[in-house]
């Protein structure tokens, strides 16, 4: 390897307190993707080209070809994140603030109440079908209860 070929390690010191680290507020310089949730959109050169045998182009056009690609999608990338960034971060961190605002001050407080409602509905449910239904059942098992079945052999 030549001096100019060489890697340097650099060492990141992200300053945060235990709770930030905790709640995911800490960011990781170096692992950008810690839950491979974008493991789907990891893109090469040869997951789009491929030349099967007896199909090659000219060695040179591959070469090209390939640093072409790569430059062209590594800086591509580069300059829309530059560009748009910020704005994407800043529109979902408003639209994740709202939906948790919504979950926590409107979903969930209805969903209690309807949990409520049914545990109401269920105790009246129960009343009906023990006032109702119990006696009525009874007296019909008791009518069928008295039935005896025998079999003959003959």
């Amino acid at each position: 390897m030549s001096s100019t070929d060489e890697l340097r390690e650099v060492q990141v010191e992200i300053r945060g307190t235990d709770h930030a680290a905790q709640h995911g507020h800490q960011m990781n310089i170096e692992d950008r993707d810690p839950a491979a949730m974008n493991d789907h959109v990891k893109v090469f050169f040869q997951d789009v080209f491929a030349e099967p045998g007896g199909s090659h182009s000219i060695d040179g056009v591959w070469r090209t070809s390939f640093k072409a690609f790569v430059n062209t999608k590594y800086w591509c990338y580069r300059i829309i994140t530059a560009i748009l960034g910020v704005p994407t971060a800043v529109l979902c961190g408003i639209y994740f603030a709202c939906l948790s605002f919504d979950y926590i001050w409107c979903i969930m407080p209805c969903l209690r109440a309807y949990i409520i409602e049914l545990q109401c509905l269920g105790k009246i449910f129960g009343l009906c079908v023990r006032t109702f239904f119990d006696p009525f059942f009874e007296s019909v098992g008791k009518v069928f209860g008295g039935i005896k079945v025998s079999t003959q052999k003959g």
